[in-house]
């Protein structure tokens, strides 16, 4: 299962090039790292980092605008297009995605978290160009439900030309939930990369590195009883 980094700070993403496969971004995300101009932020990163997987949603709302934005993002360089899996207004883009593909654009569906979405997508993905299904694990979690029946589901019944990944991730130990529910790929935030990088430490030394944190706070703060 390959690792990608959820993020839009270029320090953070060369900072985790050895670690991952690639990234994937967001309008939030962007927002954040305080990206402004869209086209030379992803020239830039398609610029440092050629032997990585990048994936650049669109901002549209509308499905023609959607079409244009992923067409225009695609002629920008080797990438995959995020398209949502409907509109704010809940209305499909299978049958755009399904156009895109056709065309020869690697799409990444995103923000997917039912059944019938893993159906309908997985549809409009088969046997066309790599693409991936993204499945917002954490949030779909988030509501009550176990994300990892889902990502099942998606493998299961996925073309071989779309891989599926486990978006959205709360915790490190969502790598080896990935990986046992057939995910092709995991995307983490950067501290979510920084806690895998400790798997495998002693969890005695970790107890007393942990009860020494404690008392070096109790210390530093002042705190009497």
């Amino acid at each position: 299962m390959k690792l990608f980094c959820d993020s839009a700070d270029l320090a953070t993403m060369d900072a985790v090039a050895s670690q991952v496969y690639g990234y994937t971004t967001n309008p939030t995300l962007m927002r954040a790292a305080g990206v402004t101009h869209y086209e030379a932020f992803v020239e830039e990163c398609v610029a440092r980092f050629p032997n990585h997987s990048l994936s650049f949603e669109v901002i549209a709302d509308e499905l023609n605008a959607i079409r244009y934005q992923a067409r225009k993002l695609a002629s920008w360089g080797p990438i995959f297009v995020k398209v949502p899996v409907t509109t704010t207004k809940g209305i499909s883009t299978a049958d755009l995605v399904d156009d895109l593909t056709a065309d020869g654009i690697r799409v990444n569906v995103t923000a997917v978290f039912t059944a019938s979405q893993v159906c309908e997508f997985n549809e409009a993905l088969s046997d066309r160009a790599e693409c991936y299904l993204s499945i917002f694990a954490g949030r779909i979690a988030d509501a009550g439900f176990d994300p990892a029946f889902l990502v099942r589901q998606a493998r299961m019944e996925a073309a071989e030309n779309v891989s599926i990944l486990w978006a959205s991730a709360r915790e490190a130990f969502n790598i080896k939930h990935a990986h046992d529910a057939g995910a092709d790929i995991i995307t983490l935030s950067p501290d979510l990369l920084e806690k895998h990088t400790r798997w495998g430490r002693d969890l005695t030394e970790f107890s007393q590195a942990t009860v020494q944190q404690f008392y070096d706070d109790a210390q530093a703060a002042g705190l009497s009883l």
